[in-house]
């Protein structure tokens, strides 16, 4: 008796020649059911309808199909157990050989910008998920297809063994469970997302398709993949990479750091140099070139081999100023024609234009042992008018927007963080301390004599003055902290003592 194949598909891609090549290269019968026996028909191939081969109808629109004891008994079926392959028998239940399935397109469904619930729920697969579970379970017998990538392999494995090998069969068998896992992942996230809670949901998971394998990871002896979450690309799945070498790991985490930097400047033309997730130079400026050369001299030895963030297409005047010193990465909106030229000199230099900067991840996932730890991300939009005052000076309506640009560049740097500034430039940077003080010491030694005249923020409150003090000391004129601290009143005296503007913004910004 010739095989059996189900095939019920929605991506369609490769069908018709997987259908053609089972029935006449192995004598395959086709059962099929809605638009995929009506493709099959429409190719001139012999198909049967699942509601003929079954004998019930379809029901309720089309969601009951496949949902019958004559296909889930004949993917289910033990072929080395007799009393299995007796009931089929005594049921006129014929063995399926092979399951071809993929799912209602949900996420592209959710993935509309005005996709109702209602819209979104017609999207369930309920059929399909059951027919993939029960051929996967049952990899010994039956291979499962989920994904058009895989029908070539499995043509060839008839080719050359007459039936796919158990390991070919099992492989198969993991790659349904995946597919069945992310699809519910995504319809369990989408869901959580329309329940009137603040809370994060009491169950969370992470789904994703691998995108490329990475070299390796943080170091060589590091193993590491980059994984797309969701079916349509966004973020950086959806960038171009006009030129360069391959990705590495730690290129997109530093990328991942200077999109979220730069996102915080849309309004003036701003750029972003990045060493290990910190920013060695951010400045803004009134062309693109400007702002970048401003970045790059705020301290021109960082920014050797650095990572690159504009918000302004680069144009021929900002490629020329690239071109003059070795980055592993530039990454923009776009890239103008004769720019890219000028960029080619420097091949090897990684250049990504990313269209949308502002779509970023609404949670981060850092792993632990034993679990992991979920938080919201860090988005919250500084609002100056929210900002308290709480020295005798007041601010310049200058000061108050030279102090809004360091407390935007301070909250993405490591903790504890420090950075001075002025003429919208970063002047020096202090990350990762173990002690504040220490920061404060090292951000002012970097700007030098540039401190003067210049402002101060921090990402945590100060737990003593001397911070104030030593900031003072080198020239500093104003500071923005977040305020907190029980001895908050100590560096308010110290700052009216000084003659200096101190703001509190009420937020703070670790960054661990």
């Amino acid at each position: 008796m010739a095989r059996l194949a189900l095939l019920s598909v929605s991506n369609k891609t490769g069908l018709i020649e997987l259908a053609r090549s089972l029935v006449e290269e192995f004598d395959f019968e086709l059962i099929s059911s809605g638009g995929t026996a009506q493709a099959l028909k429409n190719a001139g191939l012999p198909v049967k309808k699942v509601a003929d081969y079954t004998g019930s109808p379809e029901i309720l629109g089309g969601r009951v199909k496949t949902l019958h004891p004559r296909i889930h008994g004949g993917i289910l079926a033990r072929r080395s157990i007799p009393q299995d392959m007796t009931d089929l028998a005594d049921n006129q239940i014929r063995p399926i050989d092979l399951v071809v399935v993929n799912l209602y397109p949900f996420e592209e469904t959710i993935a509309k910008p005005d996709v109702t619930l209602a819209e979104a729920i017609e999207q369930i697969d309920i059929g399909g998920p059951a027919m993939l579970r029960a051929a996967a379970k049952n990899f010994a017998d039956v291979t499962v297809l989920c994904d058009p990538s895989q029908y070539d392999e499995y043509l060839q494995e008839l080719r050359q063994h007459t039936e796919p090998s158990l390991e070919f069969r099992q492989k198969c068998a993991l790659q349904g469970f995946l597919h069945t896992s992310s699809y519910d992942q995504a319809i369990a996230s989408y869901l959580a997302r329309t329940q009137p809670t603040q809370t994060l949901p009491e169950k969370f998971t992470v789904s994703g398709k691998q995108l490329q394998s990475l070299r390796y990871g943080e170091n060589p002896h590091q193993k590491a993949a980059w994984y797309q979450t969701g079916v349509n690309p966004t973020g950086w799945a959806a960038a171009s990479k006009l030129q360069g070498k391959e990705l590495s790991y730690n290129n997109l985490v530093d990328l991942e750091a200077a999109r979220r930097i730069i996102t915080e400047f849309t309004d003036s033309p701003a750029a972003t140099i990045i060493k290990h997730t910190n920013p060695c130079g951010t400045a803004q400026g009134d062309t693109i070139a400007a702002a970048y050369q401003k970045a790059f001299n705020a301290d021109p030895v960082s920014a050797f081999g650095g990572i690159v963030a504009l918000n302004r297409p680069i144009d021929v005047a900002t490629a020329g100023e690239l071109t003059k010193t070795f980055l592993e990465c530039v990454v923009a909106p776009g890239c103008e024609e004769d720019a890219k030229a000028i960029l080619a000199a420097k091949s090897k230099v990684r250049v990504l234009t990313l269209p949308d900067f502002s779509s970023g991840p609404k949670e981060t996932v850092k792993a632990i042992a034993g679990g992991f730890l979920v938080q919201d991300a860090d988005d919250i939009v500084a609002d100056t008018s929210r900002w308290q005052i709480v020295t005798e000076r007041q601010p310049t309506p200058t000061q108050l927007a030279e102090l809004l640009f360091a407390w935007k560049v301070c909250k993405h740097v490591k903790s504890n963080a420090i950075v001075v500034s002025s003429d919208r430039t970063t002047l020096g940077v202090g990350a990762g301390q173990m002690n504040r003080v220490g920061s404060v010491k090292i951000a002012l030694e970097q700007a030098g004599e540039k401190a003067k005249g210049a402002v101060l923020a921090s990402d945590g409150f100060f737990p003593f003055d001397d911070s104030v003090k030593t900031a003072a000391a080198a020239g500093i004129i104003a500071i923005v902290q977040p305020g907190g601290s029980l001895r908050d009143q100590d560096s308010i005296q110290a700052a009216n003592e000084l003659g200096l503007v101190m703001i509190f913004t009420g937020i703070r910004h670790f960054l661990h």
